[in-house]
């Protein structure tokens, strides 16, 4: 969910609970666009504020977290501490549902007189900012400056006046009446949900989508129903009545926060339960502060690890090109080969019937014994019949030879295509640094990187995966192929049951049975980790082998990861692993 005016308003309200009558004890800035005021509070405790004015991800809320600074502070953070350092947070506002929050603050000034300045948080995009303004609103100073060069709607430099660009042309939601609400919406023909969050400050598409589905409505229905029927004017009586609602929702700062799940996966955030949304796909999440630090943190923990695994990606995709192009290529010419029976069968016709054939003959006409049919030669008219035959022989001697030839090459390129896709994934699904590593291992010890500095023992503390299932058992996820082969063939015992999908790359999933029968939703809930955890994520179902342990064996020689097995059970599932708890070992 994008970050927007309803979110502001929670984190407002949080924060004008907690900081307001605060002093600043600390001002530190982490990174170029990033602050983080540590604020002694009224009530004698101590709160961290994080505002990050990042392009990326910009945000602002309470953590209990601390993050080193540079040795040398930047101009702004100095500036800030000469000027609010023991300052004291008389109020925190935002202006109506803008993305804008307001850090009222009163502070002396080298003479010992009381002043009034603000620190206003813009959450814009790629347009954030800090910006620090004195009483008249004049801009002191910003984290990011923003010259006319850069935008001709407002320039961000010392010495300016603030003021909030009014660009789009939206309406105040806190203060729409329903004339004003009707002309609005039924200004213009468009879907419901677009004209909600286009026509509107501070709401995000999924919000706009939610209030249709709170007034049961189509968020897609274009607004020229709204007016061309008695059921459409009903429907615009809802939708008012519905999107009011909220609205009074958000003043009286009635918020309960939760993160919303796909899959496992953090998919969206609310500072309310979405209706649109099951029940069952919704964590509560004690404030504001802790959602937004939950949830980026698990966000920001898959873009990090892409950002780190990059080089090792590519390494990877490179050669998985390479050998496909050359797989598909071998193919080629296994095809080319499927004529060497047909070879075989005319030289042996020819040894056969060749003293038939009349001298400088361009073809022979003869009954093929193996099908009972006739068939028709062609023949080099300056060469014997013996010679002919011999010319086909040696036609099939070298297709033959090409045959078996190719047939192992393919073989191993195959293999070699596989356990680069089970690389992929285990890139896919690695979630710490130390879970790169064993990958970076596993293509250094298989010829894919150099290896430097020497022979050098690499010490592993990566894990597999943890989860209980619904009945208690405990269930392990190999998360790369080293670790598929330890949980297979060392952490797991002969009655221990293994699951994997059938035939695509992903983990080995062991469930520890104690010797017990498992019961059926135990089953479900490995087949269901094995689904995710491969390249069947996201569809609807995926097909799933599953085994006791004992019967999984691995050829002398494989690679990494590879199994065998001959007897088996499968199933069909989806990949939903939201029931699931994972234990942090």
């Amino acid at each position: 969910m994008a970050f927007d005016g309803i979110t502001i308003a929670a984190v407002v309200k949080e924060m004008k609970e907690t900081l307001t009558g605060g002093r600043i004890y600390k001002i530190a800035q982490p990174e170029n666009d990033e602050l983080l005021l540590t604020i002694k509070t009224s009530d004698g405790g101590q709160k961290r504020l994080l505002i990050s004015a990042g392009a990326s991800l910009p945000l602002i809320y309470l953590t209990e977290g601390n993050k080193p600074s540079p040795m040398t502070a930047p101009g702004f953070c100095m500036l800030l501490r000469k000027h609010l350092q023991n300052g004291r947070i008389i109020d925190i506002s935002q202006p109506g549902l803008e993305r804008i929050i307001h850090l009222h603050i009163e502070h002396l000034n080298e003479m010992g007189d009381l002043c009034r300045k603000r620190l206003i948080v813009e959450i814009m995009g790629k347009h954030s900012n800090i910006i620090f303004v004195n009483e008249e609103d004049m801009i002191i100073d910003s984290i990011k400056h923003i010259s006319g060069l850069i935008s001709s709607v407002r320039e961000v430099l010392p010495g300016r006046t603030y003021f909030i660009p009014d660009t789009q042309e939206k309406h105040d939601p806190l203060t729409a009446d329903f004339s004003a609400f009707e002309s609005a919406i039924t200004g213009r023909s468009m879907p419901l949900y677009k004209a909600i969050y286009s026509l509107y400050t501070g709401i995000s598409p999924i919000m706009a989508h939610e209030i249709c589905c709170l007034a049961k409505l189509d968020g897609d229905t274009s607004t020229a129903f709204l007016t061309s029927s008695p059921e459409g004017k009903q429907a615009l009586h809802d939708l008012y009545q519905t999107f009011s609602q909220m609205m009074e929702q958000i003043k009286k700062g009635d918020f309960h926060p939760v993160i919303i799940y796909e899959n496992g996966s953090p998919r969206e955030f609310s500072p309310f339960p979405l209706v649109m949304y099951q029940e069952d796909q919704q964590k509560s999440v004690s404030s504001i502060s802790n959602l937004l630090e939950q949830y980026y943190a698990e966000k920001n923990t898959v873009t990090r690890i892409r950002q780190k695994s990059v080089d090792l990606r590519k390494i990877v995709q490179t050669a998985l090109e390479r050998n496909i192009k050359k797989y598909d290529l071998q193919l080629r010419q296994m095809k080319d080969t499927e004529k060497k029976e047909q070879y075989r069968v005319y030289g042996e016709l020819l040894n056969t019937y060749g003293y038939e054939v009349s001298p400088g003959a361009k073809s022979m006409e003869a009954l093929n014994y193996y099908t009972n049919e006739m068939i028709t030669i062609v023949l080099d008219p300056l060469l014997s019949p013996s010679e002919n035959a011999k010319k086909y022989f040696d036609k099939y001697g070298k297709l033959k030879r090409t045959f078996e030839a190719l047939s192992t090459l393919t073989a191993q390129v195959k293999e070699e295509i596989d356990h680069l896709e089970s690389i992929q994934n285990a890139l896919d699904i690695a979630l710490l640094e130390e879970d790169l590593v064993q990958i970076k291992e596993e293509l250094i010890s298989c010829g894919y990187i150099r290896r430097k500095g020497g022979n050098k023992k690499i010490k592993f503390s990566s894990r597999p995966f943890h989860y209980i299932s619904r009945d208690g058992y405990h269930i392990y996820v190999g998360k790369n192929n080293y670790q598929n082969d330890e949980l297979t063939f060392k952490s797991a015992n002969g009655n221990d049951w293994w699951f994997h999908a059938k035939g695509i790359p992903g983990s080995h999933v062991i469930v520890k049975s104690e010797g017990n029968e498992l019961p059926d939703s135990t089953f479900e809930d490995a087949a269901k980790l094995a689904a995710y955890y491969s390249k069947a994520r996201g569809q609807e179902k995926a097909e799933i082998d599953y085994t006791e342990k004992k019967n999984v064996k691995k050829p002398n020689g494989s690679k990494p990861g590879f199994v065998v097995y001959y007897t088996n059970y499968s199933m069909m599932i989806d990949s939903d692993i939201s029931a699931l708890t994972r234990v942090e070992d």
